[in-house]
């Protein structure tokens, strides 16, 4: 799929990919943001605007310094021209 195709299976909860990342395991996410009337006096901790972030907890690599972590992510012009997105 392209990356309009993409960004709206992210709207509707799905996780993708790129066949062309390197490394396996890894997708992105969005994640909505939330109102700042929440419960458990969360207000410093909320992100009030929808965001997307890459998760790399899944990472398969032989690369013990490999970041396994939760990020925000910012697509690159490679990635916004590439038709190698699918659903993870």
């Amino acid at each position: 799929m392209n990356f309009g195709e993409a960004i709206e299976a992210l709207k509707q909860g799905s996780c993708v990919a790129r066949k062309g990342w390197n490394g396996k395991g890894i997708f992105i996410k969005l994640k909505k943001g939330e109102t700042l009337n929440t419960p458990n006096n969360r207000f410093d901790e909320v992100m009030t605007h929808d965001f997307i972030y890459i998760n790399t907890t899944g990472l398969q690599t032989d690369n013990p310094d490999a970041p396994k972590s939760r990020v925000p992510w910012l697509a690159s012009q490679t990635d916004m021209l590439a038709n190698d997105w699918y659903l993870f």
